[in-house]
């Protein structure tokens, strides 16, 4: 006896059709999974084996043999003892009933219940645009699986409610599809830049870096605020996209770091490793590859303090994906790309007692230590930052003032209105901000004055500029005119721009 139905897998971002076959044959008592299935796939058997006596229905005693098509594609992971339940139940004749367009996706307990999946959403997407009407999975992949439209979601807590719906004992209402309503932040209880006393540069860099969506670099001694800074960039990132909010939240999904009960990633992801981390954990990895951290920042932001404590492998490994927005991982099992376009942020103290070029206080690093220090951020690393800003230390007098410091909401509307800008810049492109342009579009968009251009000229020969650092210093002063609502790029865009390229030439030339 023969069933067959369908189920979905998943590799890297990309899921795709699986079909399970169970037969059931004559012979001594025997259960074969094949289709090339991993480790936990195997022990699926185990799993199904008590879910069916538990949920009250009888084990076959007879030769079972399911077939995980397509047989020449690794299968992963625990989201096929649901569909391989269903399909013993129907060869062994205790379920009957048609599962033509209908996909099951599920891990199960020993008791029949059903429990959370990993990259249910890219599942559920793929399964709608291969035609599949109805979508069987865990409860608690609900929310996730709701935001698409065109196909229905049938959220179970067990085994014998889907049965109960298939046989049309008890009907299952599918999960009602969420609108998409844009982040709030207001109701956050985000750290405000209120609480910033001074460092008036600092805050107009991180202005900039967010309208544009711009790597940058804060480098100053210890104490003057980069990382009460960095804390609070958050509260200033424009509003996601439901396109940049779907293709966040399947990664999350994916990686297995979607909160529960939360349908989509709304709030631009702030990801903030610890120096230690591998360069394995920054780019992903693993037999078949995860999201690493620089594809959980993806929309959002990469939070890098100490940049020089990390290791050199794991600062160089950056290089590539700030450049692309993409990272491509092989491994034996294939070749993946996942996107990886976030705003890198980098803290650092300027060397190891993190006092030279102090203004007051006296480096106590013996000579050539902080050239050392400085070198361990590479120049290739750092011509792609776009912006670089000295954080200096704040004085007395400003720390004790009453005068209190522009707020977050503020400065977010600004951010909000450059973007939107923006987005109608590059509408239909797949652009969403002035950082990720490419060289055509920066042709295109970013023209400059005779007079800005002419200092443009002068600062590139001036200060040895990249050719890469070139097209940055136009990026930047790009965003630095929709700030403005300005059409033309000015003069005064340009300096500014130049000026958040300059300070490598302080302290790298040393």
């Amino acid at each position: 006896m023969f069933a067959k139905l369908l189920s979905m897998g998943l590799f890297g971002m990309e899921s795709y059709m699986v079909e399970v076959e169970a037969d059931i044959s004559g012979g001594l008592p025997l259960f074969d999974i094949v289709g090339l299935p991993d480790k936990s796939v195997s022990e699926a058997k185990n799993r199904i084996r008590a879910a069916v006596k538990n949920s009250g229905f009888e084990y076959p005693s007879s030769r079972i043999t399911v077939n995980l098509a397509p047989a020449d594609v690794r299968k992963e992971g625990s989201v096929y003892d649901l569909p391989m339940l269903v399909a013993l139940l129907m060869s062994s004749r205790q379920l009957r009933c048609d599962t033509s367009n209908k996909a099951f996706i599920g891990e199960l307990s020993l008791d029949g219940s059903l429990k959370h999946i990993n990259g249910a959403l890219p599942m559920v997407i793929r399964a709608r645009d291969e035609g599949v009407k109805e979508v069987f999975l865990p409860k608690s992949n609900a929310a996730e699986a709701s935001v698409v439209r065109g196909v229905k979601i049938y959220a179970a807590k067990d085994l014998q409610e889907i049965i109960a719906h298939l046989t049309g004992v008890k009907l299952m209402s599918p999960a009602d599809p969420e609108e998409y309503i844009k982040n709030d932040v207001s109701g956050q209880n985000l750290p405000d830049f209120r609480d910033v006393k001074g460092q008036f540069e600092a805050r107009r860099a991180l202005e900039v870096a967010a309208a544009g969506g711009h790597n940058i670099m804060m480098i100053g001694p210890p104490g003057s605020g980069k990382s009460m800074l960095a804390k609070r960039i958050p509260s200033i990132l424009p509003d996601m996209t439901f396109e940049e909010s779907l293709e966040t939240t399947k990664l999350y999904s994916i990686a297995g770091a979607l909160p529960e009960n939360v349908s989509l990633i709304k709030a631009r992801p702030f990801r903030s490793p610890h120096h230690t981390v591998s360069p394995a954990g920054l780019s992903g990895g693993g037999s078949i590859p995860r999201p690493g951290e620089v594809s959980l920042a993806h929309n959002g932001v990469l939070f890098l303090d100490e940049l020089p404590e990390f290791s050199r492998a794991a600062m160089e490994i950056l290089r590539q994906p700030v450049e692309d927005g993409k990272i491509t991982i092989s491994r034996i099992a294939g070749t993946l790309s996942f996107p990886c376009s976030a705003m890198l942020v980098c803290a650092m103290n300027p060397c190891p007692c993190g006092f030279f070029g102090h203004p007051t206080r006296r480096c106590t690093c013996p000579s050539g230590t902080a050239a050392r220090y400085l070198s361990k951020v590479s120049g290739p690393l750092l011509d792609r930052l776009d912006i670089h800003i000295e954080v200096p230390p704040v004085d007395f007098k400003k720390l004790s003032g009453t005068e209190q410091s522009e707020c977050s909401e503020d400065i977010r509307r600004r951010v909000n209105r450059a973007r939107k800008i923006q987005q109608e810049r590059f509408s239909g492109t797949g652009v969403m901000c002035n950082a990720r342009m490419d060289a055509a579009q920066t042709r295109k968009h970013c023209t400059p004055t005779e007079a800005a251009m002419a200092m443009l000229q002068t600062a590139f020969e001036k200060l040895e500029l990249s050719a890469r650092a070139y097209d940055k210093i136009l990026r930047v002063a790009r965003t630095v005119a929709d700030l403005d609502g300005a059409e033309e790029i000015g003069t005064t865009h340009i300096a500014e721009a130049i000026q958040y390229r300059s300070l490598d030439r302080k302290f790298w030339r040393v």
